[in-house]
């Protein structure tokens, strides 16, 4: 089934908990800004048409200089939602919808294909998982454990995230709330997300130990030749 496929990067934040002087996605990685490795993972997946960055709007400019000439680079809001909105707003021809976090800058190319091969297989919600290894417990305010949900049921959920463009269009223009996870809204107006195996390299670049771990494999990935998203 074709159909032209647009991947959102929503960077327009600031990343406190990375303790970095600039914006998270700006931030170096082994001589190339997060954003950049990220926006190159899309492009050389072949699976994408086309992306779009949404950035600071005092940003936009340098940021499209920095960038592929075939991305295009739009201003975000002051929150994830107006970034992604925005960004909606700028691929009116977008029949199949990518959102990526350019904090998860060494996501492989294949991972990118193998959502965008499942929309095309039918499935109008895509999300790349992970099983948690770690026990999880629910917690009330006061920080008391209200509970242990059983690990087997649950997953870690990665991007790019990838939606058919109406629905997607539908879940934003159904919520006037925040959110940090676009396959939460299309779960609310009841369509069915289904998800595809994740990848260990493309965790989220959040805390400095992050970094430093995604550092520590570039610059192996450079000493040995082998495979590492540029």
């Amino acid at each position: 089934m074709n159909g032209a496929v647009v991947a959102l990067v929503p960077a327009a934040g600031r990343g406190v908990r990375l303790a970095e002087a600039m914006p998270k996605a700006f931030v170096d990685l082994g001589g190339t800004s997060m954003l950049t490795r990220a926006v190159d993972g899309l492009l050389t997946s072949g699976a994408v048409d086309r992306v779009v960055v949404i950035v600071p709007a005092e940003l936009c400019e340098s940021t499209a200089t920095a960038l592929p000439p075939e991305v295009t680079v739009v201003a975000g809001g002051a929150e994830r939602t107006d970034s992604v909105r925005a960004g909606l707003a700028a691929a009116p021809e977008a029949d199949y919808i990518l959102v990526h976090d350019a904090a998860r800058a060494l996501t492989p190319p294949a991972l990118v294909a193998g959502v965008v091969d499942a929309l095309r297989a039918g499935h109008c919600a895509v999300v790349p998982v992970l099983p948690v290894v770690d026990t999880i417990k629910s917690v009330d305010s006061d920080g008391r454990v209200t509970g242990t949900p059983e690990r087997s049921g649950l997953r870690a959920v990665q991007t790019p995230q990838g939606f058919a463009a109406d629905v997607l269009v539908r879940a934003y223009a159904a919520s006037g709330e925040l959110a940090t996870d676009d396959a939460g809204l299309v779960e609310r107006i009841g369509e069915t997300v289904t998800c595809i195996d994740g990848h260990p390299l493309a965790f989220k670049i959040t805390t400095p130990l992050d970094l430093t771990l995604a550092r520590a494999l570039v610059a192996e990935g450079a000493a040995s030749g082998e495979e590492v998203p540029q």
